[in-house]
């Protein structure tokens, strides 16, 4: 199916839905699904962002200015993810706690403003991940637009690009629990800490940046093409410096480079009792 095709399908879809809820990050993907659903139901829309210690306040920021430059209805709500035992213990399906929570926030949200659908940002690159935050939207009946049209990463960002979206390139993104590796207790100075650290990597101009907690250790993700820019020596004294000003003892590089979700590659989800047991605990 070509992308102008997908297009047609995605705003034949939205369009028939008469009112959504956007379940808005910031990012591409559901920046794409707002930026359509303005253009077919017009006011009849209502963009949501989730305001949590796990979020960025730059990504606030950012989603802020957004949603004002398109033009649309948005508010921040807050999600309380951190008072769930079970998403602090961090376990392997962590995500779909925090996504059932906001869900349930969303959907009192779209009750309260008689709103007929919520809609997220998921694409059908996201299906072959691990995701538990899926099954949270499957059970609360949370539609997947840019799924149901056929759309991959890559036609998100080809359209985006298309139809004007000024972050049409911006790279992933993901909440800061993800610097923390399953098992490790979720905690406010964790998250604090990974916040702070990518901070200062981002004022020294690297756009996609990642710094995983491991304890003392911070583990620095950049693209590899990045990393000799990183290791110059005065920089790197300089963001040393700064990390251990944060409370990291040790800061290391991983040579491997970024990768998306890297946290994940210590599962073994092919052992089938492990993955069953996730199932269950998400059920």
């Amino acid at each position: 199916m070509s992308l102008k095709t997908k297009h047609r399908d995605l705003e034949s879809r939205i369009g028939k839905l008469g009112s959504a809820l956007v379940a808005f990050s910031g990012g591409i993907d559901s920046t794409l699904v707002l930026a359509v659903a303005s253009k077919v139901l017009g006011k009849r829309v209502l963009a949501i962002t989730a305001e949590s210690d796990s979020v960025p306040a730059r990504e606030l920021r950012a989603a802020q200015a957004l949603a004002q430059k398109l033009g649309v209805k948005h508010k921040i709500i807050r999600t309380e993810e951190m008072s769930s035992s079970s998403y602090l213990k961090n376990p392997i399906n962590r995500c779909y706690y925090c996504k059932s929570e906001l869900y349930g926030k969303l959907a009192r949200v779209a009750a309260e403003h008689r709103l007929a659908s919520i809609l997220n940002g998921i694409n059908q690159d996201d299906l072959g991940d691990h995701r538990p935050g899926i099954t949270a939207a499957k059970e609360a009946g949370v539609i997947s637009p840019l799924v149901e049209s056929g759309f991959n990463k890559k036609d998100v960002r080809n359209l985006a690009r298309e139809i004007g979206l000024p972050n049409w390139e911006k790279p992933a993104l993901a909440c800061l629990s993800s610097r923390i590796p399953y098992g490790q207790p979720i905690t406010t100075k964790k998250l604090s800490m990974v916040e702070q650290a990518e901070e200062v990597l981002l004022a020294e101009g690297f756009q996609n940046v990642r710094v995983r907690h491991h304890d003392n250790i911070a583990r620095i993700e950049l693209p590899k093409e990045d990393i000799p820019s990183l290791l110059k020596i005065d920089l790197f004294e300089k963001i040393n410096l700064h990390l251990e000003k944060i409370g990291f003892q040790y800061v290391t590089v991983d040579l491997k480079g970024y990768r998306s979700g890297s946290l994940n590659e210590a599962l073994n989800l092919n052992n089938k009792q492990d993955y069953e047991s996730a199932k269950r605990a998400a059920s």
